[in-house]
């Protein structure tokens, strides 16, 4: 996906195909996680080779894993306490209200942001899989 703020409409609507055959509510929740992680590496970080992000979703018997890879940040993706006047700075406590578990892994191609949600009941049609966007 393109390292632009449009990436993040286009992102929503991938994974909601990427997840068609779960639950709504179980999609409502990777879509959001997978749009303000997108949203948080444009904001934050800067893209990887071409101007993009990479955006992975992996569907498990037990989980759901979206990433988001950068190019990395001058500092580690941590949520922010953010008060009620603020009009931004939610994105990770949003991620983390809705995962299970994410986290950050750091490596020399970049940096992925990632999210764990479930626990996944309904099997996709042709079974779990794997996806991803750049």
């Amino acid at each position: 996906m393109a390292h632009h703020a449009r990436s993040a409409a286009l992102v929503r609507r991938w994974l909601a195909e990427q997840l068609n055959g779960l639950s709504s509510e179980l999609v409502a929740d990777a879509t959001m996680v997978g749009t303000e992680l997108v949203a948080n590496a444009i904001r934050h970080a800067t893209p990887l080779p071409g101007g993009v992000v990479s955006v992975g979703c992996e569907v498990t018997d037990t989980h759901i894993e979206i990433s988001v890879t950068d190019g990395g940040a001058d500092t580690t993706p941590e949520p922010r306490k953010a008060t009620m006047e603020d009009v931004d700075g939610r994105g990770l406590t949003i991620v983390d209200a809705l995962a299970q578990r994410w986290g950050v892994r750091t490596g020399i191609d970049g940096q992925s942001v990632w999210a764990w949600l479930g626990p996944v009941r309904a099997a996709l049609t042709g079974g779990p899989g794997v996806g991803s966007a750049a």
